[in-house]
């Protein structure tokens, strides 16, 4: 799960990132307006952490030309601003959760997953998808109730097929949400990273089809 965090304090941002790097997730930075504005453009996200007062663009001028262009990835706004009508305003502007400065880091990252969990239509915060189990709070994987020890890499891309379980996930799709701005990106890495994977959870858990991606059923093997 790939996440852009938007913060011109450099502080603030690498402590987010932190935080959501330990929680399973690989983040993109921005620190004004304009570049947020492009890489939310350009670059596929699961989710955008997103400060308001930003050089060059502030936060809500990024967020209605995100919306406008169609792009509907959820958007977590972090804000100094705490009064319901600025609250108000960005709702209205497109974004999914709002959390006031100053915050705790545990309930950004629960608002986070719970945003992406939503976001990709499930309520639990355990995921099931054939024998495999996801518990998105320990970022544990378990197989018929067996816990499978997966490292960070390994974890991110069970979770987000398990996220989209019951569609074909396209190899340029997977490497966009699994690898970050300064990441390789290449074809035959994502190839061994799912045989690697799929060794650790049991032969069909991932299914490969070929021409066409990778796909995690309800069905058991």
């Amino acid at each position: 799960m790939r996440i852009l965090v938007v913060e011109d304090d450099a502080q603030i941002a690498a402590g987010v990132g932190a935080a959501l790097q330990d929680a399973g997730y690989v983040c993109d930075y921005a620190g004004d307006g304009e570049e947020a504005w492009f890489k939310g453009d350009t670059e596929s996200y699961d989710l955008v952490v997103l400060d308001l007062g930003l050089p060059v663009l502030d936060g809500l001028t990024v967020l209605k030309r995100w919306r406008t262009a169609g792009r509907t990835m959820p958007v977590l706004i972090l804000t100094a601003r705490g009064s319901w009508p600025e609250r108000v305003e960005g709702i209205d502007a497109g974004a999914d959760d709002y959390l006031p400065k100053p915050f705790q880091m545990p309930e950004l990252v629960a608002r986070v997953r719970g945003l992406i969990r939503r976001a990709s239509g499930h309520a639990s915060a355990t995921i099931e998808a054939g024998p495999i189990r996801i518990d998105t709070r320990q970022m544990q994987v378990t197989v018929d109730g067996t816990a499978v020890p997966l490292t960070p890499l390994e974890y991110r891309l069970v979770s987000f097929l398990i996220h989209n379980k019951g569609r074909v996930v396209p190899p340029g799709e997977l490497l966009e949400h699994l690898y970050g701005d300064d990441d390789s990106r290449e074809a035959n890495a994502l190839e061994a990273l799912v045989m690697r994977t799929r060794k650790k959870l049991g032969a069909g858990t991932i299914e490969t089809r070929r021409g066409f991606g990778y796909l995690v059923t309800d069905e058991k093997t």
